[in-house]
């Protein structure tokens, strides 16, 4: 089975600086990844390099097979590419159904989305994705009304009902209250096998809820890749990050 996210020898040079130097991994079809790393280790890095806001001086970057090495933006995000950043990106004057029924609209404009009319399919997978999302009952609330954590799930329901194949999640829970970090991990897990998730995040109590397997970067190379267990104990990744806590 072709691999949902192939990285192949991926670098990154400013000016003699190599921020990412020839990371290699596959994320497979439905798995949920976890990078970790000191600050200063690639991560957000190479996200940039996998969404196409960073061009790669050397490797490549293949989605479902697809070499979008290279890409705009927007390409690859039509490739089937959706990231999810620390801040998140909603129309804050439209409802939280308007903001998903202008995600699942493949028209252009926001207002000629609005005025078409969805079919029976598509108002289904609405419900669905609101209800995986926790937001049912603020669907007709407008989104600037809704708290931190809230703008978060609806972010992160646009890009599941453009039905995104990989999704890229920056630091997830930053800002989050403790109940809504819990209900983000109940989000992200109901996710695994649905999408490819390759996630960053700093709070090890929320990576030990969601990961399966988790790749560690340190001064822009793969320092060490495997389960929860394998990580924690691994003694140079304890040395270069986790310390004597592990992931607690």
């Amino acid at each position: 089975m072709t691999a949902a996210l192939m990285l192949d020898g991926l670098a990154v040079d400013f000016s003699g600086f190599r921020a990412v130097d020839g990371v290699s991994m596959a994320v497979e079809q439905g798995e949920l990844r976890v990078l970790l790393g000191a600050n200063g280790a690639g991560k957000t890095t190479l996200m940039d390099l996998i969404s196409g806001k960073t061009r790669a001086t050397e490797g490549k970057v293949l989605v479902q097979g697809r070499d979008v090495t290279g890409l705009r933006e927007h390409r690859i995000a039509r490739a089937g590419v959706g990231r999810k950043f620390q801040i998140p990106s909603v129309f804050s004057g439209l409802t939280v159904r308007q903001n998903l029924e202008v995600a699942q609209s493949k028209r252009p404009s926001v207002w000629s989305n609005l005025r078409f009319a969805l079919g029976m399919s598509e108002k289904a997978r609405l419900g669905e994705v609101l209800e995986l999302i926790g937001l049912e009952a603020e669907a007709e609330r407008e989104a600037g009304l809704l708290s931190h954590g809230q703008t978060q799930w609806l972010e992160l329901g646009m890009l599941m009902i453009q039905d995104a194949s990989v999704i890229l999640l920056d630091e997830p829970t930053a800002g989050m209250t403790q109940g809504e970090t819990a209900k983000t991990a109940e989000i992200i897990n109901r996710l695994k096998g649905r999408h490819t998730l390759l996630v960053v995040e700093h709070d090890m109590a929320f990576v030990r809820d969601i990961a399966e397997r988790i790749t560690v970067l340190h001064l822009g190379r793969v320092l060490a890749e495997g389960n929860v267990a394998f990580i924690e104990n691994h003694p140079e990744v304890k040395a270069a990050y986790l310390g004597k806590q592990g992931i607690a």
